[in-house]
């Protein structure tokens, strides 16, 4: 294949078809013009068959809805192979250059043939066929002929699929899908109808400021990339690199993408495993942030701590009843009349809440504060507000003076975090702040961005409005240019309200003359590149970030929550699907609000939100002033639930720190739907409501009230409960588990090798116990293996890499012949574990049937205990150096 064109292969593609007696209907169809684009002509032929460059024109026969715009004549079409598994298609207008989403907030090769490798080093694994009149393209796996993408139209005229439209605030364009097909993505909204999504349901992609207890409407973030999961388990992803706002209708048969500016610029990955779509995309977009080790511990937060006193209160009174807690948050209570860096110096004086914040770090716990993007300019003393206006870095109405909403300080401007002279303004004030209270991490919130008016050129009286109100008082103007009310309208707020409803106004400019139409949905991932830069600069540690509004590859520099939910069990499963559409879009760090954001929720709620919240990478209990008070000790059966799903947690930390480092050097989900691990059991593109941890361990909530048993489904083999390990052998079927009040059912499925060390109140105080090596093998089996591994480093480096001296790495493996078992270690840089005094004290073995007549440590008969009990073996008292390789065995 490295010698054909793309043209070439299109031929050689249908030859094969044909003469294989595969049916030509997966090709795309020529068919009569019925409007959209011709295939003009080839303009360039890259080098090495790696693409090539054509010109397509609009036929004679006029526009077919002129309501929506002139069609542009002419376009460019390109398609690209960058390397062996990711193709690109880009379409945009040939006459001139139109918006596309910044190389210096997702870097990625140049169009031109110049940025071509000279001598591939593997044969591409996608081609490219087209039509010519209606243009159409379709992707396609060479070595099958599957046909992954086809924008040409049916020969039958479907309803609803037209060729290409693309004027200047109107792009249009589908694909056929097989019957087959289950679709995954296409986010931010809360799913009310589960994870895969579903025929009959447009998706609109909107960053909005809105409350995510309310489902199937544009919400935070913007993640226009799907995952396509086909009979027999092959998967490809689709990103639509674009960051404009759009709606993607599914129909049974179709996808459409209608969007309402910039350019086509389409990226195909090829699988055929789920978590290889991930490692192929996140090599785009950006390989998610590593996350500090105590990032992965439970977090507390609430907006209305109103002093540092009732603070320390929380945090002492988590530690009296013994539920674990590393991380203390505030939200915008300390703050000084809503300002960003600012504290109210009589509800947080500073030298008692920097008092607190150094007693959280001896006791090896950490911080976390609010910001918010709007900076107040109704003080004349805020000079943080004077900095910035001195270095011109806020967004310009467009009448060139600073843009002006509303948010919690009252008026505000709004950094434009695009422009460059933004980045060291922001690292300024996180530095000066910083020199104040030495806080560990920074949550930025209302970045969507959020305002509390609609309209431009606001005029403010002068009078300030107490404490907190979300109704508009500044004196705005309407908007109603063709930015705010486009030929198409999105249905935003799920009420097609003007896309500067309760946002900027889409005619506000940005430093180079961007509008804020074009660049919206990149307003929140533009502050966290920003802040992510900050605190790293500022700390010289591993930063830790949660932003609300992101978008594709904001996993790259930030963690992300769900959203303003509320205490319902409805949210609670709502909670599950996006975690996991999260983790789907390359922002694996997320968690939602345990409890919910709004309402109180009952004990019983609380409890069986914790059980599931507990085993989310990002874990954090968070509500609403309006609340009483809903710590997790203020409920007694919400106690004892958290003791046990965080004392597993923190066990467990161990193995999510290598999924964290899997995800930061892979892309792959730290949580993930159970069809990533067993893409071959059809029964699992069906489960919405269970997830997995890693590959290996199975989570099944309990998400309705008063429920004693759940439903869960188990793929083929042997699966052993994390708590008793009781056992569970699977056909691939629905079981029904006992799930009292205070179970939550964790399973680890046979295969794996699970490292874990003890429980404590903090990651601080659990990273200093022994380690304990789980081994789940099948049961019933005289023949088996397992395997697994940890990484291990200090937790807060700023690079999460395999080093030297830095940190360690060690893979394990398990066999089991008849009786005889082995269980051996291989590290790579093991000076770093050996520094740290980490040692493998325990190994418990299930699968094993008989009790072991001896046991031999690197050949030589052990002292350990022994203990065997059904299909369980345990061995303690091992003290095995986790930095050095060994050899466990027994017959």
């Amino acid at each position: 294949m490295k010698t054909m064109t793309m043209a070439m292969w299109a031929i050689l593609l249908l030859a094969t078809l044909l003469g294989s007696g595969v049916d030509a209907r997966r090709l795309p169809h020529v068919v009569p013009s019925v409007g959209g684009y011709q295939f003009h002509s080839v303009v360039k032929e890259y080098p090495n068959q790696q693409g090539f460059e054509a010109k397509l024109v609009v036929p004679a026969s006029p526009s077919r809805n002129d309501t929506l715009g002139r069609d542009i004549a002419s376009l460019t079409f390109i398609a690209k192979i960058e390397n062996s598994t990711r193709l690109r298609v880009y379409i945009s207008d040939a006459a001139q250059p139109r918006w596309e989403v910044p190389q210096s907030m997702i870097p990625r090769p140049a169009l031109s043939a110049e940025s071509l490798d000279s001598t591939p080093d593997q044969s591409p694994v996608l081609g490219l066929t087209y039509t010519t009149e209606p243009f159409g393209f379709a992707v396609t796996r060479i070595a099958t002929g599957e046909v992954l993408f086809n924008s040409t139209p049916p020969s039958d005229g479907t309803e609803g699929f037209d060729p290409l439209v693309f004027k200047d605030q109107y792009i249009e364009v589908s694909t056929q899908l097989p019957s087959g097909a289950s679709l995954y993505g296409l986010g931010e909204s809360t799913r009310s109808d589960g994870l895969k999504l579903k025929p009959g349901r447009t998706y609109t992609l909107w960053t909005t400021d809105i409350a995510a207890l309310i489902p199937d409407i544009d919400l935070y973030g913007d993640w226009p990339f799907y995952i396509d999961v086909r009979e027999g388990g092959s998967a490809h992803g689709v990103l639509l690199l674009n960051s404009n706002g759009m709606e993607v209708s599914y129909k049974e048969n179709s996808l459409t993408y209608r969007v309402i500016g910039g350019v086509l610029d389409f990226y195909f990955f090829p699988g055929p495993s789920p978590l290889e779509v991930m490692d192929q995309y996140t090599q785009l977009v950006g390989r998610p942030a590593a996350q500090p080790y105590w990032a992965l511990g439970f977090h507390q937060c609430r907006w209305g701590y109103r002093n540092v006193t009732v603070v320390k209160s929380v945090v002492e009174n988590f530690r009296k009843a013994g539920i674990p807690l590393d991380t203390m948050w505030n939200d915008i209570d300390y703050s000084d009349k809503f300002l960003d860096f600012t504290h109210d110096e009589e509800r947080f004086p500073l030298k008692e809440w920097r008092g607190f914040v150094d007693e959280l770090h001896a006791n090896g716990q950490h911080y976390v504060i609010l910001v918010d993007p709007g900076i107040g300019i109704a003080y004349d003393d805020y000079q943080t507000y004077k900095r910035g206006l001195e270095q011109d870095i806020y967004l310009k109405d467009d009448d060139g003076t600073p843009y002006m909403g509303q948010v919690w300080p009252g008026p505000v401007v709004y950094p434009d975090f695009l422009n460059p002279n933004a980045t060291p303004w922001w690292t300024n004030e996180v530095q000066l702040f910083h020199d104040q209270l030495p806080f560990d991490g920074m949550w930025i919130d209302m970045n969507e961005v959020s305002n509390f008016c609609t309209g431009k050129h606001c005029i403010w009286n002068g009078t300030i409005v107490p404490d907190g109100i979300t109704t508009c008082y500044l004196q705005c103007e309407e908007s109603n240019t063709n930015l705010d009310e486009p030929p198409f309208k999105l249905n935003h707020f799920g009420t097609n309200e003007k896309l500067g409803h309760l946002t900027a106004a889409m005619t506000v400019k940005h430093w180079d003359g961007t509008t804020e139409y074009d660049a919206h949905n990149l307003y929140g991932m533009s502050e966290a590149i920003a802040t992510k830069k900050a605190l790293t600069e500022v700390r010289q540690k591993r930063p830790f970030l949660l932003s609300r509004s992101t978008f594709v590859g904001a996993g790259a520099h930030t963690a992300h929550w769900t959203g303003d939910n509320k205490a319902t069990y409805e949210d609670l499963a709502y909670s599950i699907v996006t975690v996991m559409n999260s983790g789907m879009a390359g922002i694996p760090m997320v968690g939602a609000d345990i409890c919910g954001f709004y309402d109180m929720g009952t004990d019983e709620l609380c409890s069986r939100w914790i059980q599931t919240g507990a085993f989310h990478p990002f874990s954090r209990a968070h509500s609403v002033r309006d609340n009483d008070n809903k710590e997790l000790y203020l409920f007694p059966n919400t106690t004892v639930s958290a003791q046990k799903a965080l004392g597993m947690k923190y066990q467990l930390l161990p193995y999510y720190y290598t999924l964290n480092y899997d995800a930061h050097t892979k892309g792959y989900p730290m949580i993930r739907p159970l069809f990533f691990a067993f893409p071959n059991d059809p029964k699992t593109l069906d489960v919405s409501y269970q997830f997995l941890i890693g590959n290996h361990i199975l989570v099944s909530p309990v998400i309705t009230a008063n429920a004693t048993t759940v439903d869960a489904y188990f793929p083929k083999g042997t699966w052993y409960n994390m708590f008793d390990h009781s056992q569970v052998v699977s056909k691939g079927e629905t079981l029904t588990l006992q799930a009292p009040w205070d179970v939550v059912n964790v399973h680890v499925h046979e295969g794996a090798i699970i490292p874990m060390q003890e429980g404590a109140l903090t990651s601080t105080e659990a990273r200093k116990t022994p380690f304990t090596l789980v081994v789940a093998l099948p049961s019933n089996s005289l023949l088996s293996s397992a395997s697994g591994d940890v990484f291990l480093d200090n937790g807060e480096e700023i690079d999460m890499v395999v080093k030297a001296y830095q940190s360690s790495y060690v893979s394990f493996k398990a066999a089991l012949n008849d009786k005889n078992g082995t269980l051996t270690s291989h590290v790579e840089h093991g000076e770093y574990a050996l520094k740290e005094g980490w040692i493998v004290d325990k190994v418990v073995v299930l699968g094993v049937d008989s009790a072991p007549s001896v046991v031999y440590v690197n050949g030589k008969p052990s002292l350990a205990k022994v203990m065997h009990k059904e299909h369980k073996l345990e061995l303690s008292g091992l003290g095995l150096p986790i930095g050095e390789e060994f050899e466990l065995s027994w017959k």
